[in-house]
């Protein structure tokens, strides 16, 4: 019998089994990943105000890149650059990581896990394995309980023919055409001649058309003048949740008895779909009581799960005001007069620690959609979060 297993490689879970370690390495974990290595094929950014010392401590021995001259961001009406430093980390990097901390006995990695259970789980393989813990850090899944809208998003890393001269990180730039949603394109200068561009959409739907996406961002790279080489890429689609009923969306995971962390547990920005801030925090706290039984730890993260939902209902009434009360085409108003706030209103925007004042301040003034609109669109329920997520 092992004493945590931890399933699903991705950044709650390799975190969640990182911190384990580090503060417990007497204990026997495993790390359950169904895919070929940790983390998938993804990128991972954030800003160092997003979390306290301990938590940078724990992203501190992962290969990154930082940006300490801020960052940038374009809308058709407004363009400012913020002081915050900005961070990014690779999957690769953080695959590589892990298998460098971890003991080698912690790293199952092609292991696809078909059930859990608070004692232990089964492989797809037909390998049962005891566990006095059981940790679900997988994916989040679609479901009727949960209402709202989606991200969509299809990033490039692009080698250039030369020097592309962007200094800091383009969080956003919304001047482009908003193909029925709210579209902006991010771009990441990884090196004097290496940038990551991604393009995004707050949709309706989770329509995934790789095609069109690729070609859009060939245009938007050729107004650039950014030419080169595709030296790989990434597609996602995540959650933006606006609300539900989040009791009925958590017994719907299963029964009780396993720790439920990660987006699959709820713990997401529910509008800008950030899982990094909360992956960390959850990490740190499931390191901290990590010898307590498995069904205690289970009670305490489903208590957190409950005050996160509780802590972010503000965000959930943004998103309902983005996706039901503004037109497609014009959703980037909400964005445009938010950049024109103040820098620390901002980072606490996105670190998920809004003040009382931050919220009055963000309601103020002359509101970027139709007032009857955002007042039905408040009152009503939203669209189930239950589509067919690419194509």
């Amino acid at each position: 019998m092992i004493d945590m297993a931890i399933v699903g490689g991705g950044l709650a879970g390799g975190l969640a089994a990182l911190a384990v370690h580090r503060a417990n390495p007497e204990l026997r974990i495993a790390l359950f990943e169904a895919g070929d290595a940790f983390g998938g094929n993804h990128r991972w950014s954030w800003f160092t105000s997003d979390l306290d010392r301990d938590g940078t401590a724990l992203l501190g021995t992962f290969r990154k890149t930082e940006w300490q001259a801020g960052y940038e961001v374009f809308f058709p009406g407004h363009a400012r650059t913020l002081g915050s430093t900005y961070r990014s980390l690779a999957s690769r990097d953080f695959d590589a990581a892990l298998r460098r901390e971890l003991p080698q006995e912690a790293i199952r990695t092609r292991s696809r896990v078909a059930e859990l259970a608070p004692d232990g789980l089964t492989l797809e393989t037909g390998e049962h394995i005891p566990a006095r813990t059981v940790v679900d850090c997988r994916d989040f899944e679609p479901s009727a309980h949960l209402r709202g809208g989606w991200q969509v998003f299809m990033g490039r890393h692009l080698r250039t023919n030369g020097l592309h001269e962007v200094s800091r990180p383009i969080v956003m730039d919304a001047r482009v055409r908003q193909h029925g949603a709210y579209r902006f394109v991010y771009t990441l200068p990884l090196g004097a001649e290496e940038l990551f561009v991604e393009d995004t959409y707050y949709a309706d739907s989770p329509t995934l058309d790789r095609g069109a996406l690729s070609g859009r961002i060939d245009r938007y790279c050729e107004r650039m003048g950014w030419w080169g080489d595709i030296l790989g890429g990434e597609t996602g689609v995540l959650p933006v949740i606006t609300g539900g009923d989040f009791a009925a969306y958590r017994r719907s995971l299963g029964g009780p008895g396993v720790v439920r962390a990660g987006a699959r547990g709820g713990f997401t920005h529910p509008l800008t779909s950030y899982t990094l801030p909360f992956a960390v925090a959850n990490a740190l706290a499931l390191a901290q009581e990590a010898t307590l039984p498995g069904e205690q730890l289970a009670a305490m993260f489903d208590k957190r799960a409950r005050d996160h939902w509780r802590a972010t209902r503000f965000y959930r009434r943004l998103g309902r005001m983005l996706f039901d009360a503004a037109k497609p085409e014009e959703r980037y108003r909400v964005f445009e007069r938010f950049y024109r706030l103040r820098e620390p209103l901002v980072e606490r925007f996105y670190a998920g620690r809004p003040t009382r004042a931050d919220k009055l301040r963000i309601l103020s003034g002359r509101p970027p959609v139709p007032v009857i609109a955002a007042i039905r669109a408040l009152l009503g329920k939203g669209s189930p979060l239950v589509h067919e997520r690419s194509q």
